[in-house]
Parts: structure tokens; C-alpha cells; sequence
């Protein structure tokens, strides 16, 4: 899985640099003017599984614009291991005691890089972001819906940093993607996903599918 994040993260900016290097040969435009507000969806995939989530935009300054992002997803232990059971074909971990599920908002800036020496066609951005968190735990044998009966909800702090890029020339909608590496820190003991073994950091690489309204 790691693999397949760092390819992400290659081909990413290789398509950078290619595309920089047709914008220095190509003519001079007047760059594109964007509506500067945006909100939309955030589409999830990570080492701990899928992921949803929604994004507000704001541009501050010339290639700076400020957001707030909420998310949820699943956070697994780097020791858990799924098994199939041969005569039920259901998937289940050994071990495991709690789901845990991550809930963050996070504030943050996007920088915009390399604005005027490539096309307003493709537009890189690194971005650092944090903010508090909320990290569910829910019972792993029982159902899923069920589980949220015993759900217990802990308090802490955390944040991610990212490289990514939105893509075309629309003025109404936005599509982009970007790598993003979270961080979820506990203070104390952390939560219990395998049985008898605690978490003080979650989080870990997501691929982050971007679809946003302009305005």
C-alpha cells in the first residue's frame, strides 16, 4: 500500500514538471481568474480504508487560500491482518477488539506553486492543515449499525500535510486530487483497536479525490 502512495506522489509531480515544461514554450495568456470560493466533497482512500468527507475554500492572497475540512474514516492497526473464514467466506481479524473511526476538522492554507510558469490547465499546490479531532471506538463483534450503541467518543488533536493539484480550466467546478499524510496524536495511553495493544498516533497516507463547486 505505502508502494502505491509514493507512485501517486511521483507520477504527481512528474506531470508537473512535463507540464511546466510545455508552458515555457508555449505563448503568453492572460491568466484565468477564478471564482475565489469553493465547497464540495472529499472522496477518501487510505491504508485504513475508505474515507468521505467536505471542504470549504476561501482564497486569502495571490496563490494562498485558507479551508476547513471535516472527514470520516477507519483507522486500522499496522498489525491487523484480515483472514477469510473458508466456510462462511466473511473476512474477519484476529484479535481485534474495537473499530476506530476518525473524525477530524481541520483549518489550514494551500499554496499555490509554480503559478507563473505553468498553465492555469494544471495547478500544484502543497498544504498544511490542523485542528481537533474526535476518534470513535465502537465494539468489533457486533454489527456494524449496532455497534454505535457502545460507541465512546475521545477527545485530542491532530493535522495532515499534503502535496496535490486541481486540474481544467472550468469556472464553476473544481476537480483535483492530493496525497495528504495525517496525523492524530493522543497525550495518554491511546485507544484499544487490537486487543491488549493501545494507538497514540492514527492517521497514516490518503488519496484524496477532490469535487468542489466554484463561486
Amino acid at each position: 500500500m505505502r508502494q502505491f502512495f509514493v507512485f501517486i506522489i511521483i507520477t504527481i509531480f512528474c506531470g508537473v514538471l512535463h507540464a511546466q515544461g510545455i508552458g515555457e514554450l508555449a505563448p503568453d495568456k492572460d491568466p484565468i481568474v477564478f471564482p475565489p470560493n469553493a465547497y464540495g466533497l472529499d472522496i477518501m482512500f487510505g491504508e485504513g480504508g475508505f474515507g468521505l468527507g467536505g471542504f470549504y475554500r476561501r482564497d486569502l492572497a495571490k496563490d494562498l487560500t485558507g479551508f476547513i475540512d471535516l472527514s470520516v474514516s477507519e483507522a486500522k492497526d499496522e498489525n491487523e491482518f484480515e483472514y477469510v473464514d473458508p466456510y462462511t467466506g466473511e473476512t474477519y481479524t484476529y484479535g481485534k477488539k474495537n473499530r476506530v473511526l476518525l473524525l477530524p476538522v481541520n483549518f489550514g492554507v494551500q499554496y499555490r506553486l509554480f503559478s507563473e510558469s505553468l498553465s492555469d490547465n494544471l495547478r500544484p499546490y502543497i498544504n498544511i492543515a490542523a485542528g481537533p479531532a474526535t476518534v470513535v471506538t465502537t465494539p468489533y463483534d457486533m454489527e456494524f449499525f449496532t455497534s454505535f450503541k457502545k460507541a465512546q467518543a475521545r477527545y485530542t488533536a491532530g493535522g495532515y500535510i499534503g502535496v496535490g493539484a486541481n486540474f481544467g480550466l472550468e469556472q464553476k467546478s473544481t476537480l483535483g486530487i492530493n496525497l495528504r499524510y495525517y496525523i492524530i496524536h493522543f497525550f495518554d495511553e491511546g485507544v484499544e483497536s487490537l486487543s491488549g495493544r493501545f494507538q497514540k498516533n492514527l492517521g497514516g497516507f490518503y488519496i484524496t479525490l477532490n469535487l468542489g463547486i466554484l463561486y
